[in-house]
Protein backbone atom coordinates (compact mmCIF):
# COMPACT_ATOMS: atom_id res chain seq x y z
CA UNK A 1 0.00 0.00 0.00
CA UNK A 2 1.30 3.44 -0.97
CA UNK A 3 -0.09 6.51 0.79
CA UNK A 4 -0.26 9.89 -0.99
CA UNK A 5 -1.07 13.07 0.94
CA UNK A 6 -2.84 16.13 -0.47
CA UNK A 7 -4.18 13.64 -3.00
CA UNK A 8 -7.13 15.78 -4.06
CA UNK A 9 -4.90 18.38 -5.71
CA UNK A 10 -3.54 18.25 -9.23
CA UNK A 11 -0.17 16.81 -8.21
CA UNK A 12 -1.60 14.27 -5.78
CA UNK A 13 -4.18 13.03 -8.26
CA UNK A 14 -1.53 12.68 -10.96
CA UNK A 15 0.70 10.65 -8.63
CA UNK A 16 -2.23 8.42 -7.62
CA UNK A 17 -3.01 7.83 -11.31
CA UNK A 18 0.62 6.96 -12.11
CA UNK A 19 0.82 4.49 -9.23
CA UNK A 20 -2.44 2.78 -10.10
CA UNK A 21 -1.25 2.45 -13.70
CA UNK A 22 1.65 0.42 -12.29
CA UNK A 23 -0.76 -1.88 -10.49
CA UNK A 24 -0.04 -0.47 -7.02
CA UNK A 25 -2.60 -0.19 -4.24
CA UNK A 26 -3.01 3.45 -3.28
CA UNK A 27 -4.50 5.22 -0.28
CA UNK A 28 -5.30 8.83 -1.14
CA UNK A 29 -5.34 11.18 1.86
CA UNK A 30 -7.62 14.22 1.48
CA UNK A 31 -8.44 16.97 4.00
CA UNK A 32 -12.25 16.79 3.96
CA UNK A 33 -15.19 14.55 3.13
CA UNK A 34 -16.28 16.48 0.06
CA UNK A 35 -16.82 14.26 -3.02
CA UNK A 36 -13.69 13.22 -4.89
CA UNK A 37 -15.12 11.75 -8.11
CA UNK A 38 -11.80 11.71 -9.96
CA UNK A 39 -10.04 9.74 -7.22
CA UNK A 40 -13.05 7.42 -6.87
CA UNK A 41 -13.05 6.81 -10.61
CA UNK A 42 -9.38 5.92 -10.52
CA UNK A 43 -10.04 3.26 -7.90
CA UNK A 44 -7.97 4.66 -5.05
CA UNK A 45 -8.87 4.14 -1.42
CA UNK A 46 -9.81 7.66 -0.31
CA UNK A 47 -9.42 8.54 3.39
CA UNK A 48 -9.80 11.82 5.27
CA UNK A 49 -6.71 12.87 7.20
CA UNK A 50 -5.48 16.05 8.87
CA UNK A 51 -1.79 16.57 8.10
CA UNK A 52 -1.41 18.44 11.38
CA UNK A 53 -3.17 15.71 13.38
CA UNK A 54 -3.11 11.96 13.91
CA UNK A 55 -2.40 10.11 10.64
CA UNK A 56 -1.95 6.67 12.19
CA UNK A 57 -5.07 5.31 10.49
CA UNK A 58 -4.01 6.56 7.08
CA UNK A 59 -0.50 5.16 7.53
CA UNK A 60 -1.55 1.71 8.74
CA UNK A 61 0.05 -1.02 6.64
CA UNK A 62 1.79 1.43 4.32
CA UNK A 63 4.84 0.34 2.34
CA UNK A 64 5.65 3.87 1.19
CA UNK A 65 4.48 7.46 1.74
CA UNK A 66 4.52 10.33 -0.73
CA UNK A 67 4.32 13.61 1.18
CA UNK A 68 2.85 16.55 -0.70
CA UNK A 69 2.17 19.57 1.46
CA UNK A 70 -0.57 21.96 0.26
CA UNK A 71 0.86 24.62 -2.02
CA UNK A 72 1.87 27.98 -0.51
CA UNK A 73 0.87 26.86 3.00
CA UNK A 74 2.81 28.50 5.86
CA UNK A 75 2.80 25.32 7.95
CA UNK A 76 5.03 23.28 5.63
CA UNK A 77 8.38 23.86 7.35
CA UNK A 78 7.15 22.42 10.65
CA UNK A 79 4.27 20.23 9.49
CA UNK A 80 6.08 18.09 6.93
CA UNK A 81 8.92 16.98 9.26
CA UNK A 82 6.25 16.03 11.81
CA UNK A 83 4.44 13.88 9.23
CA UNK A 84 7.68 12.23 8.12
CA UNK A 85 8.70 11.54 11.72
CA UNK A 86 5.30 10.05 12.52
CA UNK A 87 5.44 7.85 9.43
CA UNK A 88 8.96 6.64 10.20
CA UNK A 89 8.01 5.80 13.78
CA UNK A 90 4.90 4.01 12.52
CA UNK A 91 7.14 1.69 10.53
CA UNK A 92 6.63 3.05 7.00
CA UNK A 93 9.90 1.99 5.35
CA UNK A 94 10.03 4.35 2.35
CA UNK A 95 9.36 8.08 2.57
CA UNK A 96 9.36 10.34 -0.49
CA UNK A 97 9.04 14.11 -0.21
CA UNK A 98 7.67 16.34 -2.97
CA UNK A 99 9.98 19.36 -2.87
CA UNK A 100 10.92 21.90 -5.55
CA UNK A 101 13.83 22.62 -7.85
CA UNK A 102 16.46 24.71 -6.00
CA UNK A 103 14.83 24.92 -2.57
CA UNK A 104 17.96 26.72 -1.38
CA UNK A 105 16.73 29.85 -3.21
CA UNK A 106 15.33 31.03 0.11
CA UNK A 107 14.26 34.46 -1.13
CA UNK A 108 11.07 32.60 -2.09
CA UNK A 109 9.27 31.67 1.16
CA UNK A 110 7.84 28.40 -0.14
CA UNK A 111 11.31 27.35 -1.34
CA UNK A 112 12.76 28.21 2.06
CA UNK A 113 10.13 26.01 3.73
CA UNK A 114 11.00 23.06 1.50
CA UNK A 115 14.71 23.59 2.14
CA UNK A 116 14.04 23.36 5.88
CA UNK A 117 12.14 20.10 5.34
CA UNK A 118 14.96 18.58 3.30
CA UNK A 119 17.43 19.59 6.01
CA UNK A 120 15.26 17.80 8.59
CA UNK A 121 14.97 14.51 6.68
CA UNK A 122 17.81 12.61 8.35
CA UNK A 123 16.59 13.61 11.77
CA UNK A 124 13.02 12.65 10.95
CA UNK A 125 13.92 9.08 10.08
CA UNK A 126 16.94 8.63 12.35
CA UNK A 127 16.97 5.33 14.23
CA UNK A 128 13.74 4.08 12.68
CA UNK A 129 14.95 2.03 9.74
CA UNK A 130 13.01 4.20 7.29
CA UNK A 131 14.71 5.59 4.18
CA UNK A 132 13.97 8.85 2.39
CA UNK A 133 14.02 10.18 -1.18
CA UNK A 134 13.26 13.66 -2.57
CA UNK A 135 11.73 14.78 -5.87
CA UNK A 136 12.45 18.37 -6.93
CA UNK A 137 10.19 19.46 -9.81
CA UNK A 138 10.61 22.57 -11.90
CA UNK A 139 7.58 24.75 -12.73
CA UNK A 140 4.76 22.77 -14.33
CA UNK A 141 3.83 23.29 -17.95
CA UNK A 142 0.23 23.12 -16.78
CA UNK A 143 0.69 26.33 -14.78
CA UNK A 144 0.22 28.14 -18.09
CA UNK A 145 -2.87 26.25 -19.26
CA UNK A 146 -5.39 28.95 -18.36
CA UNK A 147 -3.27 31.79 -19.70
CA UNK A 148 -2.45 29.85 -22.87
CA UNK A 149 -6.09 29.12 -23.64
CA UNK A 150 -7.02 32.76 -23.09
CA UNK A 151 -4.05 33.92 -25.17
CA UNK A 152 -5.30 32.04 -28.22
CA UNK A 153 -8.50 34.10 -28.00
CA UNK A 154 -6.96 37.48 -27.09
CA UNK A 155 -3.63 37.26 -28.92
CA UNK A 156 -1.72 38.18 -25.73
CA UNK A 157 0.08 35.92 -23.27
CA UNK A 158 0.63 37.74 -19.96
CA UNK A 159 3.99 36.92 -18.36
CA UNK A 160 4.50 37.83 -14.69
CA UNK A 161 8.10 36.58 -14.93
CA UNK A 162 9.00 39.07 -17.65
CA UNK A 163 10.13 38.49 -21.22
CA UNK A 164 13.86 37.82 -20.96
CA UNK A 165 14.39 34.89 -18.60
CA UNK A 166 13.51 31.26 -19.31
CA UNK A 167 11.87 28.38 -17.45
CA UNK A 168 12.29 24.63 -18.00
CA UNK A 169 8.62 23.73 -17.77
CA UNK A 170 7.95 20.09 -16.88
CA UNK A 171 4.81 18.11 -17.69
CA UNK A 172 2.98 17.00 -14.55
CA UNK A 173 2.51 13.54 -16.03
CA UNK A 174 6.29 13.14 -16.12
CA UNK A 175 6.59 14.39 -12.55
CA UNK A 176 3.98 11.87 -11.43
CA UNK A 177 5.71 9.04 -13.27
CA UNK A 178 9.01 9.98 -11.64
CA UNK A 179 7.31 10.01 -8.24
CA UNK A 180 5.99 6.51 -8.92
CA UNK A 181 9.53 5.36 -9.70
CA UNK A 182 10.82 6.76 -6.41
CA UNK A 183 7.96 5.14 -4.52
CA UNK A 184 8.33 1.68 -6.01
CA UNK A 185 11.88 1.02 -7.19
CA UNK A 186 14.99 0.05 -5.19
CA UNK A 187 18.45 1.61 -5.22
CA UNK A 188 17.37 5.24 -4.83
CA UNK A 189 17.55 5.83 -1.07
CA UNK A 190 18.93 9.14 0.25
CA UNK A 191 18.74 10.52 -3.28
CA UNK A 192 17.55 13.96 -4.37
CA UNK A 193 16.18 13.92 -7.91
CA UNK A 194 15.45 16.93 -10.13
CA UNK A 195 12.41 16.78 -12.42
CA UNK A 196 13.07 19.32 -15.15
CA UNK A 197 11.62 19.76 -18.63
CA UNK A 198 13.79 19.35 -21.75
CA UNK A 199 13.94 22.96 -22.94
CA UNK A 200 14.42 26.45 -21.52
CA UNK A 201 11.62 28.71 -22.74
CA UNK A 202 11.07 32.43 -22.36
CA UNK A 203 7.55 33.86 -22.49
CA UNK A 204 8.09 34.91 -26.13
CA UNK A 205 9.16 31.32 -26.87
CA UNK A 206 5.92 30.05 -25.34
CA UNK A 207 3.96 32.62 -27.36
CA UNK A 208 5.67 31.39 -30.53
CA UNK A 209 4.71 27.79 -29.75
CA UNK A 210 1.12 28.92 -29.16
CA UNK A 211 1.15 30.79 -32.46
CA UNK A 212 2.35 27.67 -34.25
CA UNK A 213 -0.18 25.42 -32.55
CA UNK A 214 -3.24 27.68 -32.81
CA UNK A 215 -2.48 29.13 -36.23
CA UNK A 216 -3.00 32.69 -35.05
CA UNK A 217 -0.52 35.25 -33.69
CA UNK A 218 0.14 35.34 -29.94
CA UNK A 219 2.46 37.89 -28.35
CA UNK A 220 3.95 37.72 -24.85
CA UNK A 221 3.16 40.76 -22.72
CA UNK A 222 5.06 41.74 -19.57
CA UNK A 223 2.85 42.07 -16.48
CA UNK A 224 3.53 42.31 -12.75
CA UNK A 225 2.12 39.91 -10.17
CA UNK A 226 0.19 41.64 -7.39
CA UNK A 227 0.65 40.81 -3.71
CA UNK A 228 -2.75 40.41 -2.03
CA UNK A 229 -1.26 40.58 1.46
CA UNK A 230 -1.54 36.86 2.20
CA UNK A 231 1.29 34.36 2.68
CA UNK A 232 0.34 32.75 -0.63
CA UNK A 233 0.37 36.16 -2.31
CA UNK A 234 3.84 36.89 -0.97
CA UNK A 235 5.03 33.49 -2.20
CA UNK A 236 3.71 34.19 -5.69
CA UNK A 237 5.14 37.70 -6.00
CA UNK A 238 8.58 36.78 -4.66
CA UNK A 239 8.57 33.70 -6.92
CA UNK A 240 7.84 35.71 -10.05
CA UNK A 241 10.37 38.37 -9.03
CA UNK A 242 12.96 35.60 -8.73
CA UNK A 243 12.01 34.14 -12.11
CA UNK A 244 12.13 37.63 -13.63
CA UNK A 245 15.68 38.14 -12.35
CA UNK A 246 17.14 34.65 -12.69
CA UNK A 247 14.77 32.41 -14.65
CA UNK A 248 14.01 28.89 -13.42
CA UNK A 249 15.87 26.35 -15.50
CA UNK A 250 17.73 23.11 -14.99
CA UNK A 251 18.95 19.94 -16.64
CA UNK A 252 16.53 17.23 -17.84
CA UNK A 253 19.09 14.43 -17.53
CA UNK A 254 18.00 13.19 -14.09
CA UNK A 255 14.35 13.04 -15.12
CA UNK A 256 15.32 11.31 -18.37
CA UNK A 257 17.12 8.64 -16.34
CA UNK A 258 14.15 8.14 -14.01
CA UNK A 259 11.66 7.88 -16.87
CA UNK A 260 13.87 5.87 -19.22
CA UNK A 261 12.95 8.34 -21.98
CA UNK A 262 13.16 12.10 -22.65
CA UNK A 263 10.61 14.24 -20.80
CA UNK A 264 7.72 15.68 -22.80
CA UNK A 265 8.41 18.91 -24.65
CA UNK A 266 6.16 21.92 -24.13
CA UNK A 267 4.71 21.57 -27.63
CA UNK A 268 3.52 18.07 -26.72
CA UNK A 269 1.81 19.49 -23.66
CA UNK A 270 0.08 22.13 -25.78
CA UNK A 271 -1.00 19.52 -28.32
CA UNK A 272 -3.13 17.86 -25.64
CA UNK A 273 -4.83 21.13 -24.66
CA UNK A 274 -4.98 23.60 -27.54
CA UNK A 275 -6.90 22.69 -30.72
CA UNK A 276 -4.74 22.92 -33.83
CA UNK A 277 -5.19 25.93 -36.09
CA UNK A 278 -6.20 25.64 -39.68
Amino acid sequence: MIVVTAAGGATGTAVVRALLARGERVRAVVPSRKPRPELDALGAEVVVGDLTGDLSGALAGADALYVIWPNFDPGEATGTPAVLTAAARAGVPRLVYHSVLRPQARAMPHHAAKDVVEEALDGAVGGTGARWRVLQPCAYAGNLDGAATAAVATGELPSPWGLAQAQSFVDLRDVAEAAAVLLTEDGLDSGTFEAVGPEALTAPDVAALLTERAGRPVTAVDVRAEDDGTYAGRCRTTMFDWYRAHGFTGSPRVLTALLGRPPRRFAAHLADRIPPGR
